[in-house]
């Protein structure tokens, strides 16, 4: 147990909260209270009884009990081809090994503990998302007060565990305002549990338009508390079908994503999968650092923390770890050291080193740097085949809504394919489909050399990654140009910044036989992606715009665009979304001449 633990263990192994000095669960049998009071509170297995996607939300993740219990009774009792969605919110996170040693209290579900522990959530503040793929669930962890993580929260949930502290020590966690914001992440019809009959919970509830029962309690509680929203249940629709168009990391993304929740896409590509931008032998997974430390920074830390994780689910994909950002300038060390002592990324992810460590790192003199321990290089043409699944060679010429779908149109007029949802994510060659995309054209080369071994990654604006058999550098950046020739002098623009930055590895390149590949980035004007639906077309979502950062934003950004496709809850929190919202150039317009009018109206 580290100092800076939530939790203390009592004399008799159990974890009490060290910061509300209340139990996590019942000292006598913590899993038959979670069953008694949670479980059989909400109605569970009856309530998702023929339900194709089901979702239940938890105040108060703690040891992971509560859902142990209920991905227990899911995969003894869910309907063929359900989905779980689970939503929770932990302000005070405690390590895999700490819930390890709680949970293993149960050994009867130790290898459903098994499967939780493996995919333990992270620490840093933000949403985490897991995938319980044995299961048949996704699991959503808020890092974060109760309150900005259920107003970020797009989802409603089928059924509530309540199961904060005792509201005599954690009082927050029961305000009228947060369960209000229970009631509007509730499905009508939704019932919602918990161990605590206090007078305010029940007034609170009530306010908040739960209907509400006392029921008898489990073992020394005389009593605990149900509640139900009125209103008839949502019905089951059928699913829609989803397109793909592109197949390069955003689409393969899109695909594995849609495919991690329950719908077998339609994947299109026009060329040969990752003919694009995403079709180097190595590719950097890397966040924006923004010392900020606002949304934009938000997202880039979350969006990172979730690509680490899913390409390190595919080892073989992994072709190194650690990457060093080297300092540009003078207030880059303290820039550094800034963003490296936030909250935002896992303990232990990013370091300051000095001048003298990093050039010990890379073998050579070089400024300050921040090593980014948890940052990747990858194989993109592995981390593509792993995702994409089967891909349809083909091009898309035009879109045409035909009654509530979209049909994918060949230039010759032939039907490729029909879909209520698709979603373009052929980076640049958007724009061919939806003129009005918002996104300009960078033209990138990229340079590399075979045989040379024991390179470290680093970056510096530029970059130099090691490949399977190599190195790789660059790359060029030249807006509004489309061409994808391989230029000469594009590889001495490369190794002329290569030399700036590293010029012992430079000098070692200097007369080796260089390879390279141009693509073709997407931008957009604030370079943000676009990631969401277009407004003036139901059922068409852009997954595009990641500029040179498709790698680390793609992954995160590909499931929320998913989610919002089928109707599921999104991993990202409202105010990020709305950062990377395809219509938020056109509402800033509109904002702007709603200003401007007023401006002009006033004498």
């Amino acid at each position: 147990m580290s100092a800076d633990s939530p939790l203390v263990w009592t004399d008799d192994g159990q974890p009490r909260s060290r910061l509300y000095g209340d139990v996590y669960f019942s000292a006598e049998d913590g899993l038959a209270e979670s069953r008694a009071v949670f479980l059989q509170g909400c109605g569970l297995p009856q309530a998702w009884a023929g339900r194709r996607r089901f979702t239940v939300a938890e105040l108060g993740f703690g040891t992971g009990l509560n859902i142990l219990a209920l991905l227990d009774l899911w995969r003894a009792a869910a309907p063929p081809d359900a989905h779980l969605h689970i939503f929770s919110v932990e302000a005070h996170p405690i390590t895999a090994d700490e819930a390890a040693r709680a949970l293993a209290a149960w050994p009867e579900l130790a290898e459903t503990a098994q499967a939780l522990i493996a995919a333990w959530p992270g620490r840093a503040r933000g949403f985490h998302r897991v995938d319980l793929s044995r299961f048949n669930a996704t699991l959503d962890l808020a890092v974060m007060e109760a309150e900005p993580a259920l107003r970020g929260w797009s989802g409603h949930a089928d059924a509530w565990f309540l199961d904060g502290f005792s509201p005599a020590v954690n009082p927050e966690m029961w305000s009228q305002d947060l369960l209000t914001l229970v009631a509007q992440r509730t499905a009508p019809g939704a019932r919602a549990a918990t161990f605590t009959v206090a007078g305010a919970v029940r007034r609170g509830l009530q306010a908040a338009g739960f209907e509400i029962e006392k029921r008898p309690g489990h073992g020394r509680k005389r009593e605990r508390l149900e509640a139900r929203l009125p209103g008839p249940p949502r019905p089951e629709t059928a699913p829609p079908r989803v397109a793909v168009i592109g197949a390069g990391i955003a689409g393969a993304a899109a695909a594995r994503a849609l495919r991690a929740i329950g719908c077998e896409p339609l994947l299109i590509e026009a060329g040969r999968p990752g003919a694009g931008a995403s079709g180097n032998p190595a590719a950097l997974v890397t966040p924006r650092l923004d010392a900020g430390l606002g949304p934009v920074a938000e997202l880039a830390a979350q969006a990172f923390g979730r690509a680490v994780r899913l390409y390190e689910a595919q080892p073989d994909a992994v072709i190194a770890r650690g990457v060093l950002q080297l300092a540009a300038g003078e207030r880059d060390p303290d820039r550094f050291a800034k963003i490296a002592a936030s909250d935002l990324f896992e303990p232990g992810a990013l370091a300051p080193l000095t001048a003298d460590q990093a050039s010990e790192r890379l073998g050579e003199a070089v400024p300050a740097a921040l090593d980014l321990a948890a940052a990747l290089v990858v194989e993109p043409a592995v981390a593509r085949a792993a995702w994409s699944g089967p891909v349809l060679r083909a091009t898309v010429a035009r879109l045409e809504p035909r009654g509530g779908a979209w049909a994918l149109l060949a230039a010759d007029g032939g039907l490729l394919g029909e879909a209520e949802a698709v979603i373009l994510a052929a980076g640049q060659d958007c724009v061919e489909l939806r003129p009005g995309l918002p996104l300009k054209p960078v033209r990138g080369q990229a340079s590399w050399a075979e045989g040379v071994q024991g390179v470290p990654a680093a970056a510096w604006g530029g970059y130099a990654v090691p490949t399977r058999d190599g190195v790789l550098f660059g790359a060029t950046h030249d807006r509004d140009q489309t061409d994808t020739d391989v230029r000469p002098v594009d590889h001495a623009r490369n190794l002329e910044s290569l030399g700036q930055a590293l010029p012992s590895l430079a000098a070692r390149l200097a007369e080796a036989p260089l390879g390279g590949r141009a693509g073709v980035r997407a931008t957009t004007p604030d370079r943000l992606p676009l990631a969401g639906p277009l407004a003036d077309a139901p059922g068409l979502y852009a997954l595009t715009g990641f500029g040179s950062r498709g790698f680390s934003l793609a992954p995160l950004l590909a499931e929320h665009v998913a989610a919002l496709a089928l109707g599921a809850p999104s991993p990202l929190p409202a105010p990020l979304a709305a950062l990377v919202d395809p219509d938020r150039f056109a509402a800033r317009a509109a904002r702007r001449g709603r200003i401007s009018v007023a401006e002009a109206a006033q004498p």
